[in-house]
């Protein structure tokens, strides 16, 4: 858990008025804590992550939520793809093969193309 003033201390080119303004945008979140907010190790990830999309590639501040939008469902999916992943290594042998099998090229069908 990190405060908002070693937050900014720690990420050189985030400005903390840029930092207010995405707490208010609801693009990043934090908790209250004794008078200061509180960022938990994610949301600090998210703020290094959004101040590269704005600082580094300079993605403005109305294209944010859109690209945040975006990276949040490639995130969800992947996620999925990982509880998947997990449920067929779970599986027996032959079921796993036959998973396999079934996502192969050669047994879609036309409508999934």
């Amino acid at each position: 858990m990190t405060g908002i003033d070693a937050l900014v201390a720690a990420i050189s080119a985030l400005q903390r008025n840029d930092l207010e303004a995405w707490l208010r945008d609801e693009l990043v979140s934090a908790q209250p804590d004794a008078g200061t907010l509180i960022f938990s190790d994610m949301e600090c990830a998210r703020v290094r992550f959004i101040c590269t999309l704005h600082y580094d590639l300079e993605i403005d501040a109305e294209t944010l939520p859109v690209v945040l939008s975006l990276a949040d469902q490639l995130y969800e999916t992947r996620q999925r793809l990982l509880s998947l992943t997990a449920a067929v290594a779970a599986q027996d042998e032959p079921i796993q093969k036959a998973i396999i099998a079934a996502l192969s090229p050669d047994n879609r069908s036309p409508e999934t193309e």
